[in-house]
């Protein structure tokens, strides 16, 4: 059997899993999309070429706060800087002869899951199986938006409402598991919801854009971790 046609396959079989865990999130992405009054084509088109659930859900924020494409492109950007990094990592597993198009390819197709899976191959990475993993992790991430989306067209605006907290819950699944070993982690996070608080009620700091918010809590949060709790060269290696 052809080694890149073995490899596309394990590739998809390892990304079913997350085709069907983006489904579930992108539907939620979906129904906001709906709320915030995007078309269906524009919602999947969202999905398709941007690929990353926490830019998606900020840019629609921003959307819908009539920001300025500067200010959106740049919440992007420091939103979506954590894939620099996973691409640096992954180019150090690929064989350093790989052609250039293969790893554009594969930069594009990089989201957390399918970083995870990719780095989890034994010895070198062959790109036809990150490949297998993008060509079931993203149709199943644009089919959850359009199902979404559709829904919102269909189902009661109460069943909407509701469905979209799954948003929520997402998010507190994420940061819950990690918070509970690190108390660093813990604190990081309540000061992220108490700026994040004054932030939106204090009279001057609430009329700063939702953009503008969000880069300034990214710097200042981030900024204060690195500096007052740096991870050790020994932590990071574990």
């Amino acid at each position: 059997m052809n080694a890149n046609f073995k490899a596309w396959r394990d590739g998809v079989r390892d990304g079913i899993p997350i085709a069907l865990g983006y489904m579930a999130v992108s539907f939620t992405f979906g129904i906001i999309a709906k709320q915030t009054g995007f078309h269906p084509f524009e919602a999947v088109l969202m999905s398709a070429t941007n690929f990353t659930s926490a830019g998606q859900f900020a840019g629609l924020t921003l959307i819908a706060g009539s920001a300025a494409f500067f200010e959106i492109a740049l919440t992007q950007l420091i939103i979506n800087s954590r894939y620099f990094l996973m691409s640096f990592a992954l180019s150090q597993k690929i064989d350093p002869s790989t052609p250039f198009i293969h790893r554009a390819i594969m930069a594009f197709g990089i989201s957390d899951e399918v970083f995870g899976v990719s780095m989890a191959v034994p010895g070198k990475l062959n790109p036809f199986y990150t490949y297998g993993a993008i060509s079931v992790a993203l149709p199943g991430w644009a089919l959850g938006t359009l199902l979404g989306i559709i829904s919102g067209n269909i189902l009661p605006p109460r069943l909407n409402s509701a469905l979209s907290v799954a948003l929520y819950g997402m998010l507190i699944a994420v940061i819950v598991p990690p918070a509970k070993g690190s108390k660093i982690l813990s604190g990081i996070i309540v000061l992220s919801m108490i700026l994040s608080l004054l932030f939106a009620e204090l009279p001057l700091l609430s009329s700063i854009s939702s953009g503008v918010k969000i880069i300034v809590l990214t710097f200042i949060i981030a900024g204060m971790a690195a500096v007052l709790f740096p991870v050790k060269e020994e932590e990071a290696v574990s």
